[in-house]
């Protein structure tokens, strides 16, 4: 018997965690299929307001565990694996971008605009159409500027350690 495709497999998996996380409080955030045959391994991540924590991902794998070996994604043996995306993760969804208003953002342009390809800056607003950032030199007073989501390469909020 042929193996799914990775993407119909996502998607079936999506459909089966993503109701179990949010009974648990929890995000889901990707699915990722790595790997072949015996070797594959199931990455969910997951999030929540005010970050994960590793007891998040023990009471995820275990809610996710027998849900996923009744959905049977692969005709054998695989590897499931729970965890936080981590702060330095590309934002994907608008959720994403929501949760970082009035944090400090790193923004890879796909053009650049007056010349520049990146801005970092403060995440002012946000919409499905586009981000309000707060541009600040250190020199003036913060410049605004409005980025059309389309025009957002990737965007990653900026981690201060």
């Amino acid at each position: 018997m042929p193996e799914p495709r990775p993407r119909q497999v996502v998607d079936r998996l999506q459909d089966v965690v993503a109701p179990i996380l949010w009974a648990l409080g929890l995000e889901l955030v990707e699915i990722a299929c790595v790997g072949q045959g015996p070797r594959s391994i199931v990455r969910v991540f997951i999030d929540k307001p005010g970050g994960v924590t590793v007891a998040d991902c023990e009471r995820a794998h275990v809610a996710l565990g027998p849900a996923l070996d009744v959905a049977d994604p692969f005709p054998h043996a695989y590897t499931l694996e729970v965890s936080s995306p981590g702060l330095d993760r590309p934002f994907k969804r608008l959720q994403d971008y929501q949760r970082a208003v009035g944090k400090h953002v790193n923004v890879k342009l796909r053009q650049p605009l007056n010349g520049q390809w990146r801005l970092r800056g403060e995440l002012m607003h946000v919409d499905e159409q586009s981000v309000v950032l707060a541009l600040a030199d250190g020199r003036s007073a913060p410049e605004t500027v409005r980025v059309e989501m389309p025009a957002i390469a990737e965007a990653r909020l900026v981690v201060k350690i």
